[in-house]
């Protein structure tokens, strides 16, 4: 219980640094979502719903771009969708070794 406890606190003050590139990605998310939902000619809420869909790479497939400037567009959504996920498993990654090294007072191996 400790470590989980050590874990969630290095995880969410990571979080909270790196929250302005984060929340930088997801206004970009929706402003480009919404741009593909005036091309595409969507509600709000669906373009909203199709770049969310596209940036955490699930696809469902019920809305598709069908032009070809939102095409380009979605893979820019889905690449920032990555840059996201890959942002927040790194911090995973980081505050689950640094929580090891201070529970179990292992040294950290430096390359």
């Amino acid at each position: 219980m400790e470590f989980t406890i050590q874990f969630i606190k290095i995880f969410f003050l990571g979080i909270y640094y790196a929250s302005p590139l984060l929340l930088s990605f997801v206004v970009l998310i929706v402003v480009l979502g919404q741009i593909i939902g005036r091309i595409e000619s969507w509600s709000r809420i669906d373009a909203l719903y199709y770049s969310f869909i596209t940036a955490t790479t699930v696809g469902y497939g019920d809305f598709r771009p069908t032009k070809t400037l939102g095409k380009f567009i979605a893979i820019f959504i889905a690449l920032l969708g990555l840059l996201m996920t890959g942002i927040i498993i790194a911090l995973g990654v980081k505050a689950g070794s640094m929580a090891f090294q201070e529970i179990y007072n292992v040294p950290m191996i430096v390359e």
